[in-house]
């Protein structure tokens, strides 16, 4: 297994009082690692892709999570982000389970899923996974190895099902840019004009790492700028894209510059 340059960082976190959370784009491998974390520990699992599991976290209290936790000391909620009002979960079990170690993975930031935007500040780890990076992979099979695959990679990629199934890229490429990437974002938005999404990721993709305006998008793609910028905004909140900052010695002129973008499978290299 190829193992994740957070896992450490993540296991010195358990039993602080606090949520851990981590965020990432879909099939990034986030519930890969927790599960490899926990798989010397009981734990109880929940997936928010199941219905009764969504029923029984959403809108609860303490005395049912009790019910539902039994004598575990782990509770790995996965696919957090499809549990509605799910801080507001979280905030029971940091504020009333103090004895339970929480952990949630999300493909999209909670407060697309809530009404409430409940607030976990000081309640949480918060923790970002990208796909592998080339650490990564040159602690899994050498330096030469990886550094020959590298023509290879800026093509396809470091998703983890690209590397490890590298027979498929082509396919496997475009099912994640057809359905996973987006998917929370078309669920939880009831997003009007998929088209309009469409058009606008291949705007994005033609630009990269170009400072953008968000009018002339609008006109490239048939749309208006208010659109645009909602959209944009949601793409960031379910980690599709990833806003670069400007770089000036006047942090005023930061300011007003225009922004770039790039695809969050990028993202990593850059931290």
């Amino acid at each position: 297994m190829i193992k994740r340059v957070l896992l450490n960082d993540i296991q010195r976190r358990l039993f602080q009082g606090k949520a851990i959370l981590l965020f990432g784009p879909r099939q990034c491998g986030k519930s890969t690692l927790i599960e490899d974390m926990l798989k010397d520990k009981e734990h109880l699992y929940l997936n928010g892709d199941d219905g009764d599991i969504r029923e029984q976290l959403t809108n609860t209290s303490a005395t049912r999570l009790k019910t539902i936790v039994g004598s575990y000391k782990i509770v790995f909620i996965d696919e957090a982000q499809r549990i509605p009002n799910i801080g507001l979960t979280l905030k029971l079990f940091t504020d009333q389970l103090k004895d339970i170690q929480v952990i949630a993975t999300s493909s999209s930031a909670f407060e697309l899923s809530s009404k409430d935007n409940e607030p976990l500040n000081g309640r949480k780890f918060e923790f970002m996974l990208y796909p592998f990076c080339f650490a990564e992979m040159v602690s899994y099979h050498g330096y030469i190895q990886e550094r020959r695959l590298l023509e290879h990679r800026l093509i396809y990629g470091y998703y983890p099902e690209i590397v490890t199934k590298g027979a498929d890229e082509k396919v496997l490429l475009k099912s994640l840019a057809g359905s996973y990437l987006y998917k929370d974002l078309l669920m939880l938005e009831q997003i009007k004009k998929p088209l309009i999404l469409e058009k606008l990721l291949k705007a994005l993709a033609l630009q990269v790492g170009s400072e953008i305006s968000y009018q002339e998008i609008a006109q490239t793609i048939g749309s208006d700028g208010k659109t645009v910028d909602k959209y944009i905004d949601l793409l960031e909140k379910t980690f599709v894209v990833f806003r670069l900052p400007a770089l000036n010695g006047n942090v005023r002129n930061e300011i007003k510059k225009a922004k770039r973008y790039i695809f969050m499978t990028a993202a990593y290299e850059m931290q």
